[in-house]
């Protein structure tokens, strides 16, 4: 029999986070912005000591940030985008300063995708390869360039809906895919956004009587944001699906969990959980890309769920509060259980292929475009073309977006067999730079056989 034990601390805030946004910075600190009231304008930082706590900046934000987004940038700034009522955006600065309003910039942008629901708060924000900032509101987006902070192109319209919040579909970025000594001039970037639903589905739920529970969006829709002339390529889902998560894989698949199936967000706003999690198999040309509906939950996970790729390759799924407080008697109570799910490839059988990493012989501190080596133990022979090695950005998870979610497969550059019984040496390359990969830490994954290692392994990219 094994017991396991854990403790905690309690990390007090004085600064309200709700509805807040954040991402990890270089040295792993999560760097927290926003949040509600006397919180809406707090930048906070919480390092990784076991004895650390919040540090709290209030006032640091030129403006309050309540439902804005969070992206870092490929030299490890960060901008926040958005936020109930104002329609701008500003670079987070550095710790202990503080932005006036001139470090504010208008953006028009929000202004025009504003709904009379809104339906473009928690605007999706990907970093694109280029450099340039992919902006997805309401049913529009936009490449921004952050040096000039200018408009460079407008994607097609996405139809069929709303998919920010309160209509909340979800989105990713799709595994970034890198060769060895890569040489691509531009390495393609996609965006994945599912589900949603129709502009006036918050109306309906929220603000009239009787309460009226749309049906949410079935589609999801691809789209490379590195070409110019790039347009939606519309897929469908097996349900309708909003207030879900999308996961990213180690193997590069996508896994969505949670959410309902009709309705909007907000207090009591949404029907029909979609208690089925679905797999997307993707491809990088879309080509037979296909969902799979996975064995359900039997807990709604609907408004405030959220999720965590783990390093042992499980998904951690918690939370779902349809309620202004923490209700037992409500349609859906407040809920405080915590779940594991395992993926398909976490199947016994399969579990021959699950590697181990060496992590006292890895390299897990390196720099843009440098070579370094990842060392495995296992059983069997290896075939390298089954090989695969991934690194994960962690997201910061709330309200259905996931920011800096990122999964780039490195490019192998040798495989050295039998270093040791049943050891092997995978020397890899580090992404170029900043774009491709932002600075700061990742969880790396080597996956063999379409089966991710038994631990990934932190390692930070450094310029």
């Amino acid at each position: 029999m094994f017991f396991l034990t854990f403790s905690f601390s309690l990390l007090q805030l004085n600064y309200d986070t709700w509805c807040s946004s954040g991402a990890l910075d270089i040295n792993g600190r999560l760097v927290s912005t926003g949040g509600y009231n006397n919180g809406s304008d707090t930048v906070r930082i919480l390092d990784l000591c076991d004895t650390c706590g919040w540090e709290e900046y209030p006032g640091a934000l030129g403006n309050g940030r309540w439902y804005a987004t969070q992206v870092t940038l490929g030299d490890g700034r960060f901008m926040v985008f958005g936020g109930r009522d104002f329609p701008t955006y500003e670079f987070v600065p550095p710790q202990g300063q503080k932005n006036t309003r001139k470090d504010v910039i208008d953006f028009n942008f929000l202004v025009e995708t504003h709904d009379p629901v809104e339906n473009n708060l928690y605007p999706f924000v990907y970093l694109s390869t280029d450099g340039n900032v992919f902006i997805f509101a309401n049913n529009r987006s936009v490449l921004l360039n952050p040096n000039t902070q200018t408009i460079i192109h407008e994607f097609p319209v996405l139809p069929n809906g709303a998919r920010n919040y309160p209509a909340s579909g979800s989105a990713c970025l799709l595994p970034i895919m890198l060769k060895p000594n890569e040489d691509r001039r531009v390495i393609p970037a996609e965006v994945l956004i599912c589900g949603g639903a129709p502009h006036d589905a918050y109306a309906k739920a929220d603000l009239q009587r009787p309460k009226v529970f749309l049906p949410g969006n079935t589609d999801c829709a691809r789209l490379d944001i590195t070409k110019r002339n790039g347009k939606w390529k519309i897929i469908n889902m097996p349900s309708a699906r909003l207030l879900g998560d999308m996961v990213v894989l180690p193997t590069g698949d996508v896994l969505i969990v949670n959410g309902a199936k009709t309705g909007s967000a907000g207090w009591d706003d949404a029907r029909e959980p979609n208690l089925n999690p679905v797999l997307y198999k993707f491809q990088t040309d879309g080509t037979g890309s296909k969902f799979t509906v996975l064995n359900p939950s039997n807990i709604p996970r609907m408004y405030h769920s959220s999720f965590a790729l783990l390093p042992d390759s499980k998904i951690l799924i918690a939370g779902s509060n349809t309620n202004p407080g923490y209700f037992d008697d409500a349609l859906f109570p407040t809920e405080v259980r915590v779940e594991k799910f395992s993926p398909h490839y976490l199947d016994p059988n399969l579990a021959m292929f699950r590697q181990e990493i060496i992590v006292e012989k890895s390299n897990n501190q390196v720099k843009y475009s440098q070579k370094f080596t990842v060392q495995i133990r296992g059983n069997g022979e290896i075939d390298q073309q089954k090989l695969q090695v991934t690194v994960y950005s962690p997201p910061f998870v709330t309200h259905g977006i996931s920011m800096n979610q990122r999964l780039i497969q490195l490019g192998i550059v040798e495989f050295n067999k039998n270093v040791a019984p049943n050891t092997n040496n995978i020397v890899l390359q580090a992404p170029m730079n900043g774009n491709i990969a932002p600075p700061g830490y990742y969880m790396l994954f080597v996956n063999y056989n379409g089966v991710p290692c038994r631990q990934s392994m932190w390692v930070q990219f450094l310029p």
